[in-house]
């Protein structure tokens, strides 16, 4: 496992994930304009998947102090494992709904409403 030890590193990694936040927005301004924003928004979830498995299968298992990533894995339940992919899919469903809703009613419209609904469901 990868175990930041340092106080100052593990800060600004912290600050670097905090100006990642809200990245594939920017990144897709910096692509094709005939690119729809939602689709786009799906492609950048799956290559964020396809990330997060790649940094756990090396990162994950470097380093001599705690569990590697497969033996963490195994340790879970089936029921929570299903319950974070279910968890995934559901946030990600709502984002993508959110994106096409941002394309066509606009942030200012189509934000509040949706996370409005959201609160009272």
């Amino acid at each position: 496992m990868f175990i930041i030890e340092n106080y100052l590193t593990a800060v600004l990694l912290c600050i670097v994930t905090m100006l990642c936040w809200g990245s594939w927005a920017n990144t897709q301004k910096l692509t094709s304009s005939h690119w729809r924003f939602e689709l786009f928004y799906w492609d950048y979830a799956i290559g964020i998947l396809i990330s997060a498995i790649l940094f756990a299968l090396t990162l994950g298992s470097v380093g001599d102090e705690g569990r590697s990533f497969i033996p963490d894995l195994n340790q879970a339940s089936q029921e929570n494992l299903f319950s974070a992919f279910l968890g995934g899919v559901i946030f990600n469903g709502a984002n993508i709904l959110l994106v096409a809703a941002i394309s066509i009613a606009g942030m200012s419209v189509a934000f509040p409403v949706g996370i409005g609904i959201a609160l009272v469901l």
